[in-house]
């Protein structure tokens, strides 16, 4: 995949590197806690915040082998006018899907892992950006927490449906239930 830089709506999205990893995490911490503020228990973000240096790592390899291998997924970062990360999204091939609890994997191979932008950025178009960049206009799948409407939406917008499974998440995200949404 090319490392190509946009300016948009007063946003840079480009492919993010393995410099960008501490940011990323920080970020994603950030988007976490503002995202699922309504539907997780303060402990679901302390535990987050607690982590951020393992998060950074595991970030820091994930980048590292995207951008060694085209085939290890992408992700893409939304920086806005300061330089500051505001947004992020990742897709690759299916996950492990040990955690799916006997769900069957879609047939889609590319998967969107994860799609933030930070509240300041909400409505601003850089959510659309970061889903174009890392998916395009491909068939793919992703994974919704239920109590989600505008990330529902959003996908909706998109072209994505629930394909009509769901499971409950693992212990560390208090098993809250979740639907898959794909796009053919």
């Amino acid at each position: 995949m090319p490392h190509r830089a946009m300016n948009t709506a007063g946003f840079t999205i480009r492919r993010a590197v393995p410099a960008d990893a501490g940011a990323y995490a920080r970020t994603h911490v950030q988007a976490l806690g503002e995202t699922y503020a309504h539907l997780m228990p303060e402990e679901f973000h302390r535990d987050y915040q607690g982590r951020l240096d393992e998060l950074t790592a595991r970030h820091a390899g994930r980048l590292e082998a995207e951008n060694s291998d085209d085939d290890a997924g992408s992700s893409w970062i939304g920086l806005d006018e300061a330089g500051a990360v505001v947004g992020f999204a990742a897709a690759g091939p299916h996950r492990d899907a040990e955690w799916q609890q006997g769900v069957p994997q879609s047939s889609i191979e590319l998967e969107l892992h994860h799609l933030y932008t930070l509240v300041p950025a909400h409505g601003s178009g850089l959510g659309q950006r970061l889903l174009d960049a890392a998916i395009g206009h491909e068939p793919a799948f992703l994974w919704i927490l239920n109590d989600n409407p505008r990330a529902e939406r959003f996908y909706r917008r998109n072209g994505f449906a629930p394909d009509g499974y769901s499971l409950l998440c693992g212990r560390s995200w208090y098993h809250k239930p979740m639907f898959r949404l794909e796009r053919r």
